[in-house]
């Protein structure tokens, strides 16, 4: 079952949800009586548990390049892409205060930095990691929607807007999409 929480309306600062994400933040997950949050966490658990290997490799290289890929996109690429989406399209939709310019510009710094070491990682490729669709990927992913959305320049990133307009398109992505992103997608569509 997917629970989507109000960010604005405080869902994620109730002290039921702190009880399970002390970092008051999205996503967790609840399996049973585990509890798991951080979303790369997530879904390298989600992987292993269902064990075939295809999102999560079993060879010891390819799922060192799979974290690899994850530990990147969370500490350098997603960061300054989410960053740059909350500060200029959340905090502005949701009237959470003024846009922050100065880490407008640090997000903006990092993606122009962090950008095309994917964009030429891509050249060629289908994926991040070997010639299948892995949980990196999926991490990857994240801000996709925002891309549009957001004062960063794409277009130089050929190889970047490629994979992103491949990878939205894949039935998993969409069905997981809450219902405004699916909405959308389907008016550009």
């Amino acid at each position: 079952v997917v629970e989507y929480l109000d960010f604005a309306g405080g869902d994620l600062r109730g002290a039921d949800y702190v009880a399970l994400n002390p970092n008051a933040k999205t996503p967790t997950l609840i399996d049973g009586e585990f509890k798991l949050w951080e979303s790369n966490a997530i879904l390298q658990y989600l992987a292993d548990k269902e064990g075939s290997g295809q999102l999560l490799p079993h060879d010891t290289t390819l799922r060192a390049d799979v974290t690899r890929w994850q530990l990147w996109e969370a500490v350098h690429f997603n960061r300054a892409f989410g960053d740059l989406a909350f500060e200029t399209v959340a905090k502005p939709r949701l009237q959470l205060g003024p846009t922050d310019e100065h880490l407008v510009s640090l997000a903006v710094a990092d993606l122009t930095r962090f950008a095309p070491v994917l964009d030429q990682h891509m050249h060629g490729r289908r994926y991040l990691v070997g010639e299948r669709l892995s949980i990196a990927d999926f991490a990857l992913l994240t801000f996709e929607s925002y891309r549009d959305r957001v004062p960063f320049d794409w277009k130089p990133y050929t190889h970047i807007n490629a994979y992103f307009d491949r990878l939205a398109k894949l039935d998993a992505w969409v069905r997981s999409a809450p219902e405004q992103i699916r909405a959308q997608r389907a008016l550009a569509a």
